[in-house]
């Protein structure tokens, strides 16, 4: 049993090696073929492109995982059986049981690669590449330090401590000049919330102006700030939920919470990142009942292509679900949780299916 899962594993890992290879230079070459639409915006050149398609391959492996899971297991399972290879190894005793066992086996090795890429690499990678195209494509002057984000805006400079997911600034700092760099003002806001037209609402606002010796302090409940900054340049601070990590996710979903505001998209975000990994395993149960089936039944060629398809559906009901999860108002672990529920008992019942036949 230990020969066989060794050879299985090694076959497993190889073919979607292979399968990663092959999609993620396509991804990479639509996304270049993208970005090169860009070129010539400010100063993002050829090279910036390159850097921003290799920053965002962390996400698109994420993504895929269980796809090219789901490929790599049915290729192997479905040559095994064209070979009579498998046919052997269960005249020899090898039960479906101990079959889905070494495949478990195998898959917690997917598992936990696409928990850590999807919690360390991929969130990292998504926000490095905005900020990148940022730098390279506007004129203003983003930087971040320990202090928050640091932004040019003509005569001002803005520090803002943080930045929410929905835009929301807190801790807001705008120090006015003259014309000769002289400070006229420094205000102070607990938050800001964009409106529209590049106006902002800042709240709980205590400017001081500078006037020869003299320092005036005024306090606001509100103003309008107007500012070429926008919630699309402030994006490069965070990623989309479904791209976040699921602890800055529960973080972010506590925050809500304690303010009392909508949680819901961020708690099914934060399901799906912990549920997802484990989808590599319901794919290669799902790959499994296609080693039962004799090549007579249709070619290695036309198995895959119906993992692809299978892969493909994965991805659509994942999307789908969070979609009606939130329409519906269904509890986020649910949400998260039915997509794979439901392929897993599609491959409990092809499996009982073969094995009647």
């Amino acid at each position: 049993m230990h020969t066989f899962r060794r050879y299985l594993a090694r076959e497993i890992y190889a073919a979607t090696l292979f399968v990663f290879f092959a999609f993620l230079a396509l991804f990479a070459f639509f996304d270049l073929i993208h970005e090169l639409g860009e070129l010539g915006n400010g100063g993002y050149r050829l090279q910036h492109a390159l850097m921003y398609v290799l920053l965002s391959l962390p996400s698109h492996i994420y993504e895929l995982f269980p796809i090219a899971v789901l490929i790599g297991t049915l290729y192997v399972l479905s040559h095994l059986a064209a070979n009579s290879e498998y046919t052997v190894m269960r005249s020899s005793g090898l039960s479906p049981r101990a079959t889905a066992g070494a495949l478990a086996r195998i898959g917690a090795v997917f598992v936990v690669l696409t928990f850590l890429i999807g919690e360390f690499v991929a969130p990292a990678s998504e926000r490095a590449a905005k900020q990148l195209k940022l730098r390279a494509t506007s004129s203003m002057v983003v930087q971040e330090f320990r202090t928050g984000l640091w932004v040019k805006d003509e005569r001002r400079f803005v520090n803002v401590r943080q930045v929410l997911p929905d835009a929301t600034l807190l801790d807001v700092r705008i120090y006015e000049f003259d014309g000769d760099y002289r400070l006229v003002s420094v205000s102070a806001a607990e938050r800001g919330n964009y409106a529209d037209g590049g106006i902002w609402h800042l709240g709980n606002v205590v400017r001081t102006r500078f006037t020869g010796s003299e320092a005036l302090v005024q306090r606001f409940p509100e103003i309008e700030w107007r500012s070429v900054l926008t919630p699309d340049i402030l994006s490069v601070l965070f990623v989309l939920p479904e791209r976040m990590s699921a602890w800055n996710l529960y973080q972010y979903t506590r925050h809500l919470a304690e303010n009392r505001q909508k949680t819901e998209r961020y708690e099914i975000a934060m399901w799906k990142k912990l549920v997802y990994p484990f989808g590599a395993l319901v794919m290669m149960a799902l790959a499994l009942p296609f080693a039962y089936i004799h090549t007579r039944s249709g070619s290695v060629g036309g198995k895959v292509f119906s993992g692809i398809m299978l892969g493909i559906f994965f991805h659509m009901l994942n999307s789908l679900f969070s979609y009606l999860g939130l329409l519906q108002n269904w509890q986020p672990a649910i949400s998260a949780v039915l997509p794979s529920l439901v392929f897993l008992l599609t491959a409990a019942l092809m499996m009982w299916w073969v094995e009647r036949r």
